[in-house]
């Protein structure tokens, strides 16, 4: 099992994908970015300004800002990145790819170059 640098088991997001015929095999699909990426959980799309106006249905405020859930290998050894799982991104979703797991696909590959800032708190 591989970890990370913390010694935890390295996080990866598994669906399951249930076969096509009448046998009872399930599969599971892994997705784990590979070289200079990071995936990320795109945040929900806001339909309300921070004043308070309600948008129409086909009006979004385009939302780039979303959750780490796991980054590549090459990322995580490399400490010019201080990205870690969970955190808070600002990215350009230009060249981010979208994976197609979920019916609202919000799941995205985003190249490193792409990662504009990382909210931090302090503590």
């Amino acid at each position: 099992m591989e970890v990370n640098s913390h010694n935890f088991p390295k996080p990866r997001i598994i669906y399951p994908n249930m076969a096509t015929s009448n046998t009872k095999i399930s599969t599971i699909e892994t997705v784990e970015p590979i070289g200079e990426r990071v995936l990320i959980r795109k945040d929900e799309d806001r339909k309300i300004t921070k004043e308070g106006i309600h948008l129409p249905d086909k009006i979004e405020i385009p939302t780039i800002t979303g959750r780490v859930v796991t980054v590549s290998t090459v990322i995580e050894n490399n400490p010019d990145y201080p990205i870690e799982q969970y955190d808070k991104e600002l990215f350009n979703p230009k060249d981010s790819i979208p994976v197609d797991f979920e019916g609202d696909n919000r799941l995205f590959v985003v190249p490193i170059d792409d990662v504009v800032a990382i909210f931090r708190r302090d503590s």
